[in-house]
């Protein structure tokens, strides 16, 4: 039988990986899927660079169109990342009628539905196991292996950079800054580590797993994000002693009234599996109604591991390319007329619990006032934990760190509290807050 004929865009360390898998393994490959994979066609900027990788047998161009304007190209391999270049050339390969295989979080977040239209209109397939959580295979997981379920809800360390930085802060009790710069230097942390730093990262591929998930649109527009970089080891060492970790975790859920789509840094109870999860690994957690709570575990990223999962895909594809396209597995799990057009819950509307630091002068009262304010809001306390008082200059003027965790309450309730506990004049500094998060 005929190979499938792949074009690849970009070779850079997924891109090389790629072609490095399919040439080691392609006969074992070919067994699963009944036709050989094979790249005949890369580009990338560098031409000798890519040459060097993929050998005499493929032609390079430096001008990704030649690939996609290729007729005897079958399947498109999109590895340059970004939103616009990247975004012409999968419109321009589902245009003339390729399959397109995706790493590209950011593009399907952003323009998800627009992309995905258009790959129906041309009855082509956009594959994206390689765009979240790299080398595990949530994607298909949510879409295939929990098809028989009404998912509840998805969370997940979703990006290891993060998930790297908090671990060396909790490990090390260094500052955030400090294992930043060490992130950086080992290759977990890009020099521009904004995406991650600040959670978009994670969003981009939340919005992905919640679609697939929940039936409904990719809704990257509408996700609530905070990033780590107020989070200090003095709250990762308070987590701690009150039996915590902090993880950023991306949280969807199923509730009523919509869905809840979030990233932010969360309290997880240290027995928790996600708790457990360390240096730059990703794992996600989903609930299903009939089967309960199932993990995925493994590498996030790096050439290989998302290599794996973009050559799953090409699997995939090479299964099922002259089948007619409503015999394929929808490419958000669900039949396109039958996605929801469920709303996003605006995050005061999000009931969880939280963990409250305080810094308040250490005189009688203070706690009762606040303590007050709580219970006005109707917001009960969980725990409470108190530190010795240290100095703030003047004689017997003295500060205390206070923790409160509280039960369940909405957040908006706790946004109204939090602004007449800061109005306090015993009260001396904002109020840290992070969401936590049981996951039973």
């Amino acid at each position: 039988m005929q190979p499938i004929r792949v074009g690849l865009l970009g070779v850079g360390t997924v891109g090389a990986g790629v072609f490095e898998v399919l040439a080691r393994n392609g006969d074992e490959i070919e067994r699963r899927c009944g036709r050989r994979l094979t790249v005949v066609r890369a580009s990338r900027r560098d031409v000798q660079a890519a040459q060097r990788v993929v050998g005499p047998n493929v032609a390079v161009s430096a001008d990704p169109f030649e690939v996609v304007n290729d007729p005897d190209i079958d399947v498109v391999v999109e590895l340059i990342g970004g939103y616009t270049l990247a975004k012409d050339l999968v419109m321009r390969a589902i245009a003339n009628g390729k399959h397109v295989v995706t790493a590209n979080k950011a593009l399907l977040a952003v323009h998800g539905a627009e992309i995905f239209e258009a790959a129906r209109q041309q009855s082509v397939v956009v594959a994206f196991e390689a765009a979240v959580a790299g080398g595990i295979p949530i994607i298909k997981t949510l879409r295939e292996g929990l098809s028989a379920n009404r998912v509840d809800w998805v969370a997940g360390i979703i990006n290891g950079t993060t998930n790297f930085i908090m671990s060396e802060m909790r490990s090390k009790g260094q500052s955030f800054e400090q294992v930043l710069q060490a992130a950086q230097a080992l290759g977990y942390a890009e020099a521009d580590p904004t995406f991650d730093i600040e959670g978009v990262d994670a969003a981009h591929k939340l919005s992905l797993m919640s679609a697939i998930a929940f039936g409904v649109q990719v809704q990257f527009d509408k996700a609530y994000i905070e990033g780590i970089t107020r989070l200090t080891t003095q709250d990762i060492r308070y987590a701690e002693q009150l039996g915590y970790r902090i993880k950023l975790l991306g949280i969807t859920k199923r509730v009523e009234g919509g869905v809840e789509l979030r990233v932010h840094p969360t309290l997880v109870p240290q027995g928790h599996l996600l708790a457990n999860v360390e240096g730059p690994m990703n794992a996600v957690v989903a609930h299903g109604d009939a089967v309960g709570t199932v993990l995925s575990y493994g590498q996030g990223a790096g050439g290989e591991p998302t290599a794996s999962a973009v050559v799953a895909d090409l699997v995939d594809l090479a299964r099922v390319i002259d089948a007619d396209a409503a015999h394929r597995v929808p490419m958000l799990g669900f039949q396109p007329s039958s996605l929801s057009d469920v709303s996003v819950l605006p995050m005061s509307e999000v009931v969880t619990s939280y963990y409250l630091r305080m810094q308040v002068k250490d005189q009688a009262g203070v706690l009762s006032q606040l303590t007050a304010i709580l219970a006005g809001a109707g917001i009960s306390v969980d725990a409470m934990l108190q530190r010795e008082a240290s100095s703030v200059g003047g004689e017997g003027a003295h500060q205390t760190d206070l923790i409160i965790l509280t039960h369940d309450t909405q957040e908006g309730q706790m946004d109204q509290a939090m602004q007449q506990m800061e109005a306090l004049d015993a009260v001396l500094a904002p109020i840290t807050r992070i969401r936590k998060e049981s996951l039973s």
